[in-house]
């Protein structure tokens, strides 16, 4: 089974860091570009972060640019996101998500599409 588990979740002080790993299992992972997903609670979900397949590439969204980091271990299946300087409004579950084949897939924000995911990860940001 293709499955995706994102970890490292918690609450943390405004201005904290926080690291949060994805293992993936059950497919190429290799192969598939990647990226993280986050949805605060009352909000559609936000395209934050993705990362090509050999992690040459990486793209941001301007709320987390300069803040968050993507990076993936090929060899590890894992994909990771490096969050500093976390504000309270980047609360919200965290998902890491991807496409595979062309089957029915979740379109985010008009153009983001993905159709695996996690259960994700809790942040919360609070003091």
């Amino acid at each position: 089974d293709v499955q995706l588990q994102a970890s490292g979740g918690g609450l943390v002080q405004p201005g904290g860091s926080l690291t949060l790993p994805c293992a993936a299992s059950g497919f190429t992972f290799g192969s598939y570009n990647m990226s993280w997903v986050r949805q605060a609670p009352g909000k559609v979900p936000e395209w934050i972060s993705g990362i090509n397949n050999d992690g040459s590439q990486a793209r941001y969204a301007d709320s987390v640019k300069g803040r968050f980091i993507i990076t993936r271990g090929n060899a590890k299946n894992a994909l990771y996101l490096r969050m500093n300087n976390l504000k309270p409004e980047d609360t919200g579950l965290y998902h890491c998500t991807t496409l595979i084949g062309d089957d029915s897939y979740i379109r985010i924000q008009g153009w983001y599409e993905y159709n695996t995911s996690g259960q994700g990860t809790q942040v919360t940001v609070s003091s």
